[in-house]
């Protein structure tokens, strides 16, 4: 089987046969596969009446646990937004409802986003969805095909410099400092 990468390498070596273009196998499959994978899931989420990037910041609050509530660097550096997307992502959620936002009663410097009863039933309505379509987006793989996969992109992300370290000890741990649920 031979997908369009496989043209894409054979139309290099004709072109520039003495030049190693093996490195563009992977990263190129890597970057179509993110492109496909990603115009699926926009597919399924757009059923939902759902963004990507909204499931995207409330699933992260979902899953930091209880009290679901981050701060705006939190769920930037969870996310991989930068700090003004993120601002703008959060004004909006607000203005559906789905977060609200506070000042931290420990430190008034500091902006809490939290989970909403309604934001949270949203994501869990729409949870079971996204995880079908992601089986489907893996159904062409055996399950140790699957297993392996993941294996050599955590090894790949690792290799780049990505790491739950650089998410922080209170998101990448889910401790909260010693004070209460609170983020730090």
């Amino acid at each position: 089987m031979r997908d369009a990468v496989d043209m894409f390498l054979d139309q290099w070596a004709r072109e520039r046969p003495g030049l190693d273009v093996s490195p563009m196998g992977p990263i190129g499959r890597l970057s179509r596969a993110s492109h496909l994978v990603g115009k699926r899931l926009k597919e399924n989420f757009a059923r939902e009446d759902m963004e990507a990037w909204e499931f995207d910041v409330l699933a992260t609050l979902v899953r930091s646990g209880p009290p679901h509530t981050l701060t705006p660097k939190e769920l930037s550096a969870m996310t991989m937004v930068g700090s003004a997307a993120m601002t703008n992502r959060v004004d909006r959620l607000v203005a559906k409802g789905m977060v609200g936002r506070e000042v931290d009663p420990d430190n008034r410097r500091r902006l809490l986003i939290s989970l909403t009863p309604e934001g949270e039933a949203w994501v869990d309505r729409v949870l079971e969805g996204h995880l079908a379509t992601e089986r489907r987006l893996l159904a062409g793989l055996s399950e140790e095909d699957r297993a392996g996969l993941d294996r050599l992109l955590r090894a790949l992300l690792c290799s780049l410099g990505d790491s739950q370290d650089d998410l922080g000890p209170a998101t990448a741990t889910g401790d909260r400092g010693g004070r209460g649920n609170r983020p730090v």
